[in-house]
């Protein structure tokens, strides 16, 4: 599963809530076909309460057929964070004025208000135009026709599963030039630059299953079979080139100027080796060919790596640049 910022994640849980499947989007639904508008917020803590005014207090179990029913009159409904009761309904909103939105109509200007200043999912059914709208993570999510989404997911897909080729092309040209300490610093940015482009299609599919919700299933082992443990691999390039990938821009480096791994990434390939003994056993020598050069004496003098681990450790790396130099010539 991809890596997610908290704007993300907030989004994501947001439209889980509202996926195919879920109860509260048979009753968004409902709402749509009966060619009504609503407005949801989906939170009944106190800072939601203290912008209510009006209304009716209900405090009944949520059903699809009450949110549709409820929905007939103007106010907003509020229902609880997990949205399986019916706190409030016909309730007039007063959010902060001062919030930003970029929304004209009242009903889309009051879910976007309450949606950044509480931080709490909102949703709005649009009466005229017949659109669903989420509101959360500060930013505006409309819902899609599933059919015409699962088409664009399913598109998504196959581009993912292009850009991680060219991806692992550059990943395996990078190990082989590690091996033989010809690394240059064009090829650490070919990797972060696909691996980047690999991250945003990601994300972006991601979206699309957690909105697709009960109708994703094949689509989720899909992504998580072609997306694997990408983040990880990046992140290891990241700490082994940390000048590089820090600020390539505004390092002064030029593309062919040369570049020496720390070694992390290749280390990761030991079984034995956890994340604290291969830090340790960069510390002791710095840089990826010098590793190469030591013996399993020297090796095993790193704290935490006894001579059993020295000598995997050893024969891995001389097995991936045997490999490798195979791999070349053949």
């Amino acid at each position: 599963m991809t890596t997610l910022g908290p704007a993300a994640d907030a989004l994501h849980t947001a439209l889980a809530t509202v996926a195919p499947g879920t109860p509260l989007r048979d009753g968004l639904d409902r709402v749509v076909r009966a060619k009504m508008g609503a407005l949801v917020v989906v939170g009944d803590g106190p800072d939601v309460l203290a912008i209510c005014s009006g209304g009716f207090l209900l405090d009944a179990p949520y059903s699809p057929q009450r949110l549709s029913e409820l929905a007939k009159m103007d106010g907003a409904i509020i229902l609880s964070a997990d949205a399986t009761r019916i706190a409030r309904a016909n309730v007039h909103l007063v959010p902060d004025p001062t919030v930003p939105t970029s929304e004209t109509g009242t009903r889309h200007r009051t879910a976007e208000r309450v949606a950044r200043s509480l931080l709490v999912p909102v949703v709005s059914v649009s009466e005229e135009m017949s659109v669903i709208n989420v509101y959360a993570g500060g930013v505006k999510h409309q819902l899609q026709d599933i059919s015409r989404l699962l088409d664009r997911a399913n598109q998504a897909l196959q581009t993912l599963e292009r850009y991680k080729a060219r991806l692992d092309d550059a990943l395996s040209a990078l190990t082989a030039n590690e091996l033989e300490d010809v690394v240059t610093v064009r090829d650490v940015a070919a990797v972060v630059q696909r691996g980047d482009m690999v991250h945003r299609i990601a994300t972006e599919l991601e979206t699309m299953i957690v909105e697709l919700g009960v109708d994703a299933r094949l689509l989720r082992l899909q992504l998580d079979e072609v997306y694997g443990e990408i983040d990880d691999e990046i992140e290891l390039v990241a700490v082994d080139y940390p000048t590089i990938t820090g600020n390539y821009a505004g390092s002064g480096l030029e593309g062919d100027d040369p570049a020496s791994p720390r070694g992390l990434r290749l280390l990761a390939r030991v079984g034995r080796v956890t994340p604290t003994l291969a830090m340790a056993v960069v510390d002791r020598f710095g840089e990826l060919a010098r590793l190469q050069r030591a013996t399993v004496d020297e090796i095993a003098s790193v704290p935490g790596v006894d001579h059993d681990l020295a000598e995997t450790i050893k024969d891995t790396l001389d097995r991936l640049t045997e490999t490798s130099i195979l791999d070349q010539y053949s």
